[in-house]
């Protein structure tokens, strides 16, 4: 059978509950994915003087193809978006800046550093997301920046992240859609400490100065992005969970959380809608920690299938901003963007296609034999139809038929590349 024949065998079978495809469909196409820019270079950037990766980042591999200019990460930027339905967005680091081989430090950047990327997104109708870079830079070589306890050190991080905000305001009032400008530090200690709330209130100060510069909110929202530990980092991390979660409420700030900064037996999914009852708006990072926060390309694992259930279910689409963060250079690049953000648009259509409001009556009844039953039947209805007329009317390579385009571009562009 065909596409459409099937996909109208498979409709039935989720309309008979109540569920209508096309509304999914028309839901869907609304929901934006932030796009993590760093998945073309391997978290490289484009600084005059390049760093090594430090800070907990690591990447491992060498797969050939690398972007090394801005013009090759945009377009290889360009051959995943044609591969993934939707119109999205795009999240920068601070080190993508274009400052035309001039060196210009990190406190010191501005908006016309973006102006080809903002150009960019412009002709390709998409949305910029923003995050100051506070790794891989001499001022972060002992492991500390906004909870230094070298002001110098502390200020120099705090005008980079005022400056950041400044790009991301530039962002929203260029492209009309106001950017995230989420802030992640690696501060810690690899040891034991001997004192860990004094390192926190330097970063409690730290964020205060940074926020007190006035930005329109309708342009740039802020985000704290919290971590579990990270390499260098094992024994203490200054930006735990708990002080952002505080912070953010205090301060009505998004809390960013990212799957792959908690302990392996935490689930994000569940965090989502306790954190709801008290935050008007939260955002994530969608990652795949295998024993670490290692950042693999995202599966459609159960995790990631229960963040789809926890957003749709809950009403909240409007008010969870969802960002990608991984980096893998042991394969394709725009393959693992392509895996990736497909992942994630196929965990929210799977969520939109469950009677939803039955399998909550039926919780609230005590019939728990019949909500159990229920939602292990509906993991084997027959959703990849579903999912692959979406791509067909979306105008989108379906089921693995994208991965030859991937292979021409490899043999096109990217083996011709210089990594």
């Amino acid at each position: 059978m065909s596409i459409k024949e099937n996909y109208q065998v498979a409709k039935k079978q989720f309309e008979k509950w109540g569920v209508s495809v096309e509304d999914a469909f028309q839901q869907l196409k609304k929901i934006p994915i932030s796009i993590h820019c760093w998945q073309g270079d391997d978290v490289s950037g484009f600084e005059v003087e390049q760093q090594e990766l430090s800070g907990g980042i690591d990447v491992t591999g060498n797969y050939p193809g690398k972007a090394t200019t801005p013009e090759e990460l945009r377009s290889d930027l360009e051959k995943a978006l044609s591969l993934i339905p939707g119109t999205h967005r795009i999240n920068l680091h601070a080190i993508y800046a274009e400052t035309d081989r001039k060196v210009v430090d990190r406190d010191q950047l501005e908006p016309e550093h973006f102006k080809n990327w903002v150009e960019w997104a412009k002709k390709h109708h998409l949305g910029l997301d923003f995050n100051p870079t506070l790794f891989s830079h001499p001022k972060a070589d002992d492991g500390l920046t906004l909870a230094h306890p070298d002001k110098e050190i502390r200020d120099f991080w705090i005008d980079h992240c005022i400056q950041s905000r400044k790009i991301g305001a530039y962002f929203g009032k260029e492209l009309g859609t106001p950017a995230l400008t989420n802030i992640w530090i690696p501060d810690g200690y690899k040891d034991i400490p001997s004192d860990r709330l004094t390192p926190r209130e330097r970063l409690k100060e730290s964020l205060d100065q940074i926020f007190d510069y006035e930005i329109d909110e309708s342009l740039n929202m802020d985000a704290v992005e919290s971590k579990l530990f990270g390499i260098g980092s094992e024994a203490y991390v200054v930006g735990s969970h708990e002080f952002y979660m505080g912070y953010a409420l205090k301060n009505n700030k998004l809390c960013l959380l990212d799957t792959g900064h908690y302990h392996p037996t935490e689930m994000v999914s569940n965090k989502i809608s306790a954190m709801l009852l008290y935050s008007d708006q939260l955002a994530l990072h969608v990652s795949r920690p295998v024993r670490w926060d290692s950042d693999h390309v995202i599966v459609l694992d159960d995790e990631l299938k229960e963040i789809g259930l926890e957003l749709v279910r809950n009403n909240a689409l409007d008010k969870v901003s969802i960002g990608l963060d991984f980096f893998d250079a042991s394969i394709n690049r725009v393959a693992a963007w392509t895996i990736g953000t497909r992942n994630m648009i196929k965990s929210l259509l799977y969520a939109l296609l469950l009677p939803h409001n039955h399998l909550k009556q039926l919780q609230e009844e005590g019939n728990f034999t019949d909500r159990l039953a229920l939602m292990e039947e509906f993991k084997t209805y027959p959703f990849g139809a579903i999912w692959d007329y979406y791509c067909e009317q979306m105008g989108v390579p379906t089921q693995e038929s994208w991965l030859e385009e991937v292979k021409q571009y490899e043999k096109e562009v990217l083996s011709k590349r210089n990594s």
